[in-house]
């Protein structure tokens, strides 16, 4: 465990052979190693799933788990890794399409392609850097269950996580990084606590409530009127969608992955065009129009692919930063940028939002999840806007930047913006939202006062449970 950036991927990718140490020892079995790349690790039965996936969006399930085993022949892949491709997915539970092009699959699905590579080729020890950050709640249970039953065999599991709860649920025992240096070593769950483990990361005591004034709803900010929309595959997934934000309150959507959250969240922002219905912004209909339309209606995002909408990887910290604002000023005299100004501005955006990088002319492609995270939030939030649409946005984010995060959405909502919020954690929905929609198979199912409703009711409405 560890607070983003505290260094814990880039230790998992020094093991794995993507890094190369400066100094210090490794060990595999009693015996010291030299891992000079992934093939090394692959070799010492070392696995990584990578926070980020390390996948060829135009190829398939099938050739992306082919790519790199021994067993596959000239031609990729043969029908033997095929076979053995499904018997492994249904062996460990991994429901997945091995015919779907990655480009096709939702964020967990392809998360799953990864895990499924790693125990494709028999890890003696498994790294998991972040694996539920995109699952389900059943997803995660039946992922532990895979790890533990893994465990018993005799493998070894490392695994990363900024979630308390999973660290207690799953973990033999717990180290925690503070920037860079080990500041717990290998402490039995069973003899620490959450609160005590929170404060080894931060290095202070972490809040767990949030205090959320009464709601004082103004005036309809975001109207979605019997919305249909289709995925990649040419399937209708949302169907006939319906509701409304108002200023001053968050309005959240649970629901199960793959029920239609994504392709709506993309329908109304102009990332996908709606088959059908209307999409009306501060009585402005923008069904169909471009993201850079809707966006410049003082609409903040906050994307669930992070790294594929969120950021340009190759653009600096501050170039990323001042990417919906660079056009007008002060951000720019005429045609001309005000370098001055926009690398004052973008220092003051990573300290407000303790982005942890070595500058602001880094490339944010090099930066923690989390922090991209940061930046996503610095850059959406900085302003003043009307309407917030965050999906799911603490995937990924530890307890300080949760908690941060948390804040800054109940902050904009006082202040009067609309908040869509979308996220599969139900204690944060039960926290941030006035009111909670649920999305199942692509149809609003119930909408409910937050003040009202539990944990137990919205699960029976997301799975469709009597």
């Amino acid at each position: 465990m560890g607070e983003n950036g505290a260094g814990k991927t880039t230790l998992m990718n020094i093991l794995y052979g993507l890094y190369k140490p400066d100094e210090g020892r490794i060990f595999v079995r009693g015996h010291e190693v030299r891992i000079r790349g992934p093939r090394d690790a692959m070799k010492l039965g070392i696995g990584m799933v990578h926070q980020h996936f390390k996948l060829v969006p135009t190829l398939t399930v099938a050739e992306n788990v082919a790519l790199g085993l021994e067993e596959t022949g000239f031609f990729l892949p043969t029908k033997k890794i095929e076979k053995a491709i499904e018997e492994a997915a249904r062996r460990y539970g991994l429901d997945i399409d091995p015919d779907a092009k990655i480009w096709q699959l939702s964020v967990g699905e392809r998360q799953r392609v990864e895990i499924l590579k790693a125990l494709m080729r028999d890890a003696r020890v498994l790294i998991l850097d972040e694996p539920t950050t995109v699952l389900t709640p059943g997803e995660k249970e039946e992922l532990f269950r895979i790890l533990r039953k893994l465990a018993d065999e005799g493998r070894g599991i490392v695994f990363i996580t900024h979630k308390l709860d999973e660290v207690f649920r799953i973990a033999d025992r717990v180290t925690v990084l503070r920037k860079g240096r080990v500041v717990a070593s290998g402490v039995p769950t069973s003899e620490t606590t959450p609160r005590e483990l929170a404060k080894l990361m931060v290095g202070r005591e972490v809040g767990y409530k949030l205090a959320k004034r009464p709601k004082e709803p103004g005036e309809v900010v975001l109207k979605v009127e019997d919305l249909f929309a289709m995925d990649d595959r040419g399937t209708m997934v949302v169907k006939g969608v319906s509701f409304e934000v108002r200023r001053g309150e968050v309005f959240g959507i649970a629901g199960v992955a793959g029920n239609g959250q994504k392709e709506l969240v993309e329908a109304i922002v102009g990332l996908r065009k709606p088959e059908k219905g209307r999409v009306v912004i501060d009585s402005h209909d923008v069904t169909g129009r471009s993201p850079a339309e809707v966006l410049g209606l003082g609409v903040a995002f906050i994307p669930e692919d992070r790294a594929r909408y969120g950021i340009v990887p190759d653009l600096s910290v501050a170039e990323n930063l001042v990417l919906k604002a660079y056009r007008y000023p002060p951000f720019s005299k005429g045609m001309f940028l005000d370098v001055d100004y926009i690398r004052k501005w973008s220092e003051e955006l990573v300290a407000e939002y303790r982005i942890t990088t070595p500058s602001i002319d880094t490339p944010a492609g090099s930066l923690s999840g989390g922090n991209i995270q940061r930046l996503i939030l610095a850059r959406e939030l900085s302003t003043t806007p009307r309407l917030i649409i965050a999906s799911h946005p603490t995937y990924g984010l530890d307890v300080a930047a949760t908690e941060q995060v948390r804040a800054l959405l109940l902050k904009h909502r006082d202040e009067g913006a609309g908040v869509l919020l979308i996220s599969e954690d139900l204690d944060e929905l039960l926290e941030l939202s006035d009111r909670i929609a649920v999305m199942r198979d692509g149809r609003i199912v119930g909408i409910m006062d937050a003040s009202e409703a539990d944990v137990e009711e919205i699960g029976v409405l997301m799975s469709g449970a009597s």
